[in-house]
């Protein structure tokens, strides 16, 4: 991947290259901790790093360790972040619904996750990863239901994997092949757009069911 080249997909801060450029493989967990477990971690670009952290590391630039260790510290930094929201969620308990809006936290991203957590259960754990911002919430929302602790862990760690692990090998073997990597910036746009689909569906039926209540 030629190093001038730049992701459209937001300000500098959020695009995955700049991110790993400047701050290697650390920079990578403290993201996917902060976006699986953090009130303040919904907005990071989770779906687009891992897959740009796999196709860097097939090309050995920014990132040189092996695919297996990195595949491995991901996993294990989006476990701990949902243990942390799990914990989180347990503590704070009911008050989180109560709690008033501001610049990082928004009252409907909660309400969107609760929603998610009653409609799957527990197989929200796992599915939640793989929908943005539901991904941040949904273990907090886990802790304020007080869902078995083993049943979350479990659950946890099995989306972890699938998660972390697998975005990350399908962007390091995607990324090895020549149209994919000539088409680097449209493929990761697609990404996200792919990723905040679920999101869209959602609202749009919340709207439809709205109106012919109205």
């Amino acid at each position: 991947m030629p190093p001038s080249m730049t992701v459209a997909l937001g300000p500098d801060w959020l695009d995955p290259e700049f991110l790993i450029s400047t701050f290697g493989l650390l920079g990578i967990l403290a993201i996917v901790f902060a976006e699986s477990g953090l009130l303040i971690g919904f907005f990071l670009p989770g779906d687009s790093l891992l897959f740009t952290a796999g196709l860097l590391t097939a090309d050995g630039q920014y990132i040189t360790y092996p695919l297996w260790l990195v595949c491995l510290l991901i996993t294990i930094a989006a476990v701990a972040g949902d243990q942390v929201g799990y914990a989180f969620g347990r503590k704070v308990g009911p008050a989180l619904f109560r709690r008033p809006d501001s610049r990082l936290f928004k009252q409907e991203n909660v309400v969107k996750a609760h929603e998610f957590f009653a409609k799957y259960g527990a197989r929200s754990i796992v599915l939640a990863r793989f929908v943005p911002i539901v991904r941040t919430f949904t273990p907090i929302v886990a802790g304020v239901s007080r869902m078995n602790y083993r049943t979350f862990v479990t659950y946890n760690v099995v989306g972890g994997i699938l998660w972390g692990t697998g975005v990350t090998v399908l962007g390091y073997f995607l990324g090895q092949v020549p149209f994919v990597k000539a088409n680097i910036e449209a493929i990761l746009i697609g990404i996200v757009l792919l990723s905040v689909l679920p999101i869209a569906f959602e609202l749009l039926r919340a709207r439809l069911a709205a109106n012919r209540r109205a």
